[in-house]
């Protein structure tokens, strides 16, 4: 049985500027062979986007509930979308 592949656009509200969570993003995406980016938005949200295994991404998004331990995450939006394969890797955006 093949595995559907899945994209999704996150929005990270809470505290997740300064407190390393856009690395935490790369790591886990690392772990679970998962593409994309996290930034930081000037409204002080993380914005991330990822393609995937879409069951990679879903356990994916429950680790950025939690986000690194000096994080405090809000609110998680999500809102999937087609897979692309628009990106080689996964990557922290300036």
């Amino acid at each position: 049985m093949l595995n559907s592949k899945g994209r999704a656009e996150i929005f990270v509200s809470g505290r997740v500027q300064g407190v390393g969570y856009r690395f935490f993003t790369e790591d886990t995406a690392a772990e679970l062979n998962l593409r994309g980016f996290s930034k930081n938005l000037p409204d002080g949200r993380v914005q991330v986007e990822v393609e995937g295994e879409a069951d990679s991404i879903k356990r994916f998004i429950e680790k950025l509930k939690t986000g690194p331990s000096a994080a405090r995450v809000l609110d998680v939006k999500i809102e999937w979308k087609n897979y692309e394969g628009l990106y080689a890797d996964f990557s922290i955006r300036f």
